[in-house]
Order: C-alpha cells, then sequence, then structure tokens
C-alpha cells in the first residue's frame, strides 16, 4: 500500500509536466499609450507582414491571407499604461506563433470608432510606429512593442484631373445637402439625416424658369459623405465641359457604421427606401427646379451603390424612369458572388466537391476566398464589414437586437431560415417575378445593368441570372457585359476612368427629353455601351 501511494506521488508530476508541455503557449505583444496621449478605448489591432522598410502595415482585402492580424478590445486605457495583447487568440489567418522566423515588420492601431473593417484606418485613430522584426522567431525572448504615440489625420483630398478653373467651377456648381428624416429618426430614436451633394447645371441661375431632369446617385462600400465629393464634382465639370447633358445631379451617401444601408428598407437599419422616397424627394423637388415627374428621376451607383439603385428602381417604379447600375451586388441569390444560397446544405466556404468558394479574382486568378474575407472581417471588427453589412441589410433581427447571421462563420454552413427571409425580401430577381403582375407594367424597358466580364468580385454571375429571368418576363432589360472589364476600370476608356458616365447620361437625358436630342460636342470618343 505505501509503495503504490509512493509511485502516485512519482507519476502525478510526471503527467501534470505532460501536460503543460503539449498545452501551446500563447503569444503575446505589449502595446503601450503614450503618457502624452489621453485615455482611450476601441478595437486594438497589431498589423504583421513579411518584409522591411514599409512606413505603415495595414489589411488587404485584396490578398487577405499576406497580412496576420490580431485584435483586442480595450477600454479606457490610460495615458502611459501597457496592456498585452494575445496574437494568437483573435488573430488571422492564424496565430502568430505559427508564423515561421523570418524578417518581419508590424505596426498597432487602435481602431477608436470601429470603423475600420468599413473603411480602413480613419482620422483619429492612434498608431504606434512600424516595429522592425529582421530575424525574428515566434516565442523568442525578445517580442516587439508598440506605443501608440500618433494620432492619425485626415488624407488630403486627391487631387482630380482638372484645371484650377475648371475645379472652381466645379465647386460652384456643388453644394450639401442634409435632410433629417421624420421616418428615420422615429425607427431610431435619434435625429437621423440623408446626407449628400447637390450638382447643378451650367446655366442653372442664368435660366431661373427652366427645370431638369435629376439622376439620384449612390456608392459603392467603403466610400461616405467626404470621399464621393470628388464624383460630384467631376460630373459638374463633365456638364461644364459639354460632355454630359444638363441635368441636376444628386450624390448621397449611403454609409453607416454598420456598413452600407442601400436605401432599402431594413428591420435593422431603418426604413431607407421609405425615408429617401416619401421624404427626401418631395423636399429637394421643393427646393430645386426638378422635373418632379417619373420621366425625370434617375438612378445611378456602382457595386452596392449598383445593387441600391436596382432595389429602388424594383420597389418603386412608379417614381424613378429607369436605372443604370453598374457591377451591382448580387441580385439573384442563386449566384450570390458564386455562392447559390439556395443548394441543399448549402455553404459559404466550400463547394460541394470541397474546394473553396472564391470572392476576389485579378482576371483569371484567384486572389481570395470568401472564407478568407469573412475570417479576416471577424478579426476587424463585428460589424461594418461587407459580409456583415448584407446581414444588416437583408437578415430579420434576432433577440439580441442584431441581425441573425446568415452562415455560421466556423463552419461556413448556411442558414436555410435566415436565406428564406433574404430570399423573400431581397433577392431582386424573385421580387420582379413575384411581382410582375402589379410591377410589370411600371419596370418594362427600365433596368439597366452593365458589368464587366472579368468583375472582380464574380458579380456577372449574378447579372446573367436576373438577366434571364427578365427576358422571361419580357422586361426588355438593358444588359450590357464589357469585355475584360474588372470592377475597377469599367467606366473607364482611353485613360478617362469616368467616360462611361457620358453615355449613361445621355441615355438617361433621351428619356426625359426624347426630342431634345443632345449630342456631346464634336470629337467625343464613340459610345462606349452601344456601338
Amino acid at each position: 500500500m505505501i509503495l503504490r501511494k509512493f509511485a502516485r506521488l512519482l507519476v502525478l508530476p510526471f503527467f501534470v509536466a505532460l501536460a503543460c508541455a503539449q498545452t501551446p503557449s500563447h503569444l503575446f505583444f505589449r502595446v503601450t499609450l503614450d503618457p502624452g496621449m489621453q485615455p482611450a478605448s476601441g478595437r486594438l489591432l497589431i498589423f504583421l507582414e513579411p518584409g522591411s522598410g514599409a512606413t505603415h502595415v495595414s489589411a488587404n482585402e485584396f490578398r487577405p491571407s499576406a497580412t496576420s492580424i490580431a485584435a483586442k478590445e480595450i477600454s479606457g486605457l490610460q495615458p502611459g499604461s501597457s496592456i498585452d495583447v494575445d496574437v494568437d487568440d483573435v488573430a488571422f489567418p492564424a496565430p502568430f506563433s505559427s508564423l515561421k522566423p523570418g524578417t518581419y515588420q508590424a505596426q498597432a492601431i487602435l481602431d477608436v470608432r470601429h470603423t475600420y473593417a468599413y473603411d480602413g484606418p480613419a482620422a483619429g485613430d492612434l498608431e504606434s510606429a512600424v516595429v522592425p522584426l529582421a530575424g525574428w522567431t515566434p516565442g523568442s525572448s525578445s517580442e516587439p512593442t508598440f506605443v501608440l504615440n500618433h494620432v492619425r489625420e485626415a488624407p488630403a483630398p486627391r487631387p482630380l484631373p482638372l484645371k484650377p478653373e475648371e475645379l472652381a467651377a466645379a465647386e460652384k456648381a456643388t453644394a450639401p445637402v442634409d435632410f433629417v428624416s421624420p421616418a428615420l429618426t422615429a425607427f431610431s430614436g435619434r435625429e437621423t439625416h440623408i446626407r449628400g451633394w447637390v450638382v447643378l447645371p451650367p446655366g442653372y441661375a442664368e435660366h431661373p424658369r427652366e427645370h431638369y431632369p435629376t439622376v439620384y446617385w449612390t456608392h459603392g462600400f467603403g466610400a461616405k459623405l467626404e470621399t464621393i465629393r470628388p464624383s460630384a464634382l467631376m460630373a459638374a465639370s463633365r456638364m461644364n465641359a459639354g460632355k454630359m447633358p444638363p441635368m441636376i445631379w444628386i450624390f448621397l451617401d449611403e454609409s453607416l457604421p454598420t456598413g452600407t444601408h442601400e436605401f432599402a428598407d431594413s428591420v435593422n437599419n431603418g426604413p431607407w427606401g421609405q425615408a429617401l422616397t416619401a421624404e427626401f424627394i418631395p423636399w429637394i423637388e421643393a427646393k430645386y427646379r426638378m422635373d418632379a415627374k417619373v420621366n425625370g428621376r434617375f438612378l445611378n451607383g456602382h457595386s452596392s451603390g449598383g445593387w441600391a439603385t436596382l432595389q429602388l428602381q424594383v420597389n418603386y417604379p412608379k417614381i424613378f424612369g429607369g436605372t443604370w447600375s453598374t457591377s451591382p451586388d448580387p441580385s439573384d441569390f442563386h449566384d450570390f458572388t458564386g455562392i447559390d444560397l439556395y443548394a441543399p446544405n448549402g455553404n459559404a466556404y466550400r463547394r460541394p466537391d470541397g474546394t473553396p468558394y472564391p470572392i476576389v479574382r485579378d482576371h483569371q486568378q484567384v486572389v481570395a476566398t470568401f472564407e478568407e474575407l469573412t475570417r479576416q472581417e471577424d478579426v476587424l471588427g463585428s460589424y461594418g464589414g461587407q459580409v456583415a453589412s448584407f446581414e444588416w441589410v437583408f437578415s430579420p433581427r434576432g433577440a439580441d437586437g442584431r441581425p441573425l447571421v446568415m452562415f455560421d462563420r466556423s463552419t461556413g454552413e448556411i442558414h436555410p431560415e435566415v436565406v428564406a427571409y433574404w430570399h423573400d425580401h431581397y433577392d431582386l430577381a424573385q421580387i420582379v417575378e413575384a411581382n410582375w403582375a402589379t410591377r410589370g407594367r411600371d419596370l418594362k424597358g427600365k433596368i439597366h445593368l452593365i458589368v464587366g466580364t472579368a468583375d472582380t468580385f464574380y458579380l456577372d454571375g449574378a447579372a446573367h441570372k436576373f438577366e434571364a429571368v427578365l427576358n422571361r418576363l419580357g422586361a426588355d432589360p438593358h444588359f450590357t457585359y464589357r469585355d475584360n472589364r474588372t470592377h475597377f476600370d469599367l467606366y473607364e476608356e482611353n485613360g478617362d476612368r469616368m467616360a462611361m458616365m457620358d453615355e449613361i447620361a445621355e441615355q438617361m437625358y433621351a428619356v426625359a427629353r426624347p426630342s431634345a436630342h443632345w449630342k456631346p460636342p464634336a470629337g467625343a470618343p464613340a459610345p462606349i455601351l452601344h456601338p
């Protein structure tokens, strides 16, 4: 008996030591808030990538796995205080301790407003210097330390290809618009605004009796009020130069902390479609000399803005006289960037044969998968990213007040009950087909969609499916597939990155003023969409 007890005493320490040896130790990086700063809170992000000499290290949505990211929520970090970040806990694409020895560079950023997942580093975020890690081995005794000692400033406005006098004239024609929506305010419980920029055509002041067709434009994911102003200025300049017919343009901001609301009525974001059509449009038509009729109201937008304008035309066909939606987000959920959301036992990460679904391509080369993009987004923040943005628009609300997720983030398993809600409320192909008897007369001929055959996010697939539905209904759709064009060069021609905008505007004007026969000046490039 005594011998058996003695043996157990010998064996117990052995197994404890063995268990400790088999449990991986986590890696910690220390971050200090500079003593000269104010107390700070937010999402602390640490970015690490191979190489040296960079002045900034950040996430890359087009090659997500190229940069390692770790995150930790912090609250009330005091000046001079430090916090240890477990870079194996919340990390992408893998725990930092699994990295191979090598030369790296790293930087810490405190995302104080939780906006990084939407538009990257922003003014007011706190940053450290880039820390070089030459010949670094994870778990070595010399782990990097970071000091948050710099407040990020707003970036300088990007220069526009305009002469000083052209820019001055464009600025004179452009003004901010700001409307407080009663419907959105009632929904949110706080004053909620619809904001944007109005662009007036040349001659507006000189011809006080003249009224003009109006275009409602909105942007893609990642943009916001300040960053869409250059697009407004370029539209003003193109009208001043005679490249576009004289119309009033309203450049609308559709950004929210949750992503883009897409001017859709949503149980999570609020009644943005109702607010735009029933409140904002009557208000702004009373302020400016607009046609204020169906054939004088048009829609144009790209990417998420393309989907926004597409759904506005589908859901409010008696208000708008046509949409010219470019590279829109998926309009038929049988092809949600390549994923069939309705497939039995569907998975957002992997096809039935186990291969991953791609999400980003450079022509024929896959550069990122849907799973990579999703996992990167989860580390960057719980909302504001592209995948979460879809759910804030499309999903029913959960018991916790947040939208139900469409798929399991760990496994990729698609949730059929959530997809059923998406189908009924936001699958535009389904909505058009289900409501054709009541909306068909007002939709016929009004849907214009333009996308590249090499769209970066595979959005041409859904366009083909939506077009097939419209053709079957006799909807007289106008779809254009620009050969070998991506998400980012769709409008470009002969070095002019906005060239296609001219023809879109000309087609709109022809609907509003069929007898005007407006033409661009002599010597203008040949039409892009319909040679």
